[in-house]
Parts: structure tokens; sequence; C-alpha cells
């Protein structure tokens, strides 16, 4: 029934990986950009792909105290 080699487990083409990566950037660059514009790593974005991990960074981010300025001058 599944003796195809593209339905084997395991098996990644290119356009799987090309896939990937296009999803990982649309999702941890503007992670990222937020990330750095209240005062956090932006490298903390990576946890957006680990399960429970990314609710709790939710949690902390949230719950978290944010840096507050005032309107910005050109």
């Amino acid at each position: 029934m599944m003796d195809h080699p593209y339905m084997m487990i395991g098996y990644w083409s290119p356009w799987h990986w090309i896939a990937f990566v296009v999803f990982a950037a649309l999702v941890l660059y503007p992670i990222g950009r937020i990330l750095a514009r209240i005062g956090y790593s932006p490298f903390w974005s990576i946890l957006a792909f680990v399960p429970l991990a990314n609710l709790l960074g939710l949690w902390i981010v949230a719950l978290g105290e944010w840096p507050r300025h005032g309107p910005r001058s050109p």
C-alpha cells in the first residue's frame, strides 16, 4: 500500500526544506522584532517552535515589565 519512496517516514525532499525555511523566517522575524522592541533578545523567538516553552515565553512577555517610552521625536 505504501511502497512508494516518497511516502516513507523520514523522507524530506528539498521542497520540504525550502517550505520549512520560508515558514520559519515568516514566524521568527516578526517575533524577533517585537521582542527587540520590548527589550528582550530577538534570539528568544526560537522558543516559538518549542512546544510548551512557547506558551511559557508568551506568558513571560505578557506579564513582564515593558519599557515605557514617550512619543518619538524625528
